[in-house]
């Protein structure tokens, strides 16, 4: 098998939930694998689409497809699809993700709808994402780059039953930690040093915060996901998905 290619078990588990089964209306898509392998080639290698080799067939064909699945929602679909949480804890955090020149410049909408900021630093993007209990992804937003943590805190725990959770003191905001112990849920989350009164929480329990970070090491080992090439938000955030379930399957 060649680097940057997924192997039979990944295949078993990812096979059936792609478009273009036999049981599917319309075509049945027989190169389902190959198309597979040649998003995973890019996503982890970071090169243009224009240089993937030969033996995936025509790059433009690729491209397109993938974009196609990606206004579809297929990769977000896949990924919640290959999900078995352990809701014992959920942790949420985010990481800075820097944009390319050539990601900018889009002309048929604005930067921060694409999910692009500007500050000192340059263009950028913002991943937010929560995690269960063993560090694997159950939800994942996107934001402009200067974005405020605890702003998609809510949404990126909606509908999860969790039995604590865990996140650094960017996350000490009044409305986050309400919603948190009305939801049954434990609070660990560090006060604010600026807090009159510091919020007691669970320290060995909150060691465990360091599974989402090693979530988002992972997650930039996709080096077509730790700098930002795509232009749109569509694309950018498939990408995302894509590189998540491809962590969920190991």
């Amino acid at each position: 098998m060649r680097r940057y290619e997924i192997n039979d078990r990944q295949w078993g588990q990812i096979a059936h939930l792609l478009p273009g089964k036999a049981s599917d209306v319309g075509r049945t898509a027989s190169d389902n694998r190959l198309f597979l392998n040649a998003v995973l080639w890019v996503a982890r290698s970071g090169a243009p689409w224009r240089d993937l080799p030969e033996r995936f067939g025509p790059w433009n064909s690729a491209y397109v497809r993938f974009r196609r699945w990606a206004k579809k929602g297929v990769w977000e679909r896949v990924f919640g699809q290959l999900q078995d949480p352990d809701l014992d804890w959920v942790m949420v955090d985010s990481t800075v993700v820097r944009a390319h020149q050539h990601a900018s410049g889009h002309k048929k909408s604005s930067p921060a709808g694409e999910c692009l900021g500007k500050s000192a630093g340059g263009w950028s993007t913002k991943i937010h994402a929560a995690v269960d209990a063993l560090g694997n992804p159950l939800r994942i937003a996107l934001t402009v780059g200067q974005r405020g943590d605890a702003t998609q805190a809510e949404r990126l725990l909606e509908g999860y039953r969790a039995g604590a959770v865990l996140a650094d003191r960017g996350y000490d905001s009044d409305a986050f930690i309400a919603s948190i112990r009305e939801s049954g849920a434990e609070v660990v989350i560090p006060s604010k040093r600026n807090r009159l009164r510091q919020r007691h929480i669970d320290r060995n329990l909150y060691k465990e915060r360091n599974k989402v970070e090693r979530f988002f090491n992972k997650l930039k080992a996709y080096r077509r996901v730790a700098t930002r090439y795509e232009k749109t938000a569509h694309s950018f955030s498939a990408l995302v998905f894509f590189a998540s379930a491809m962590i969920l399957l190991h």
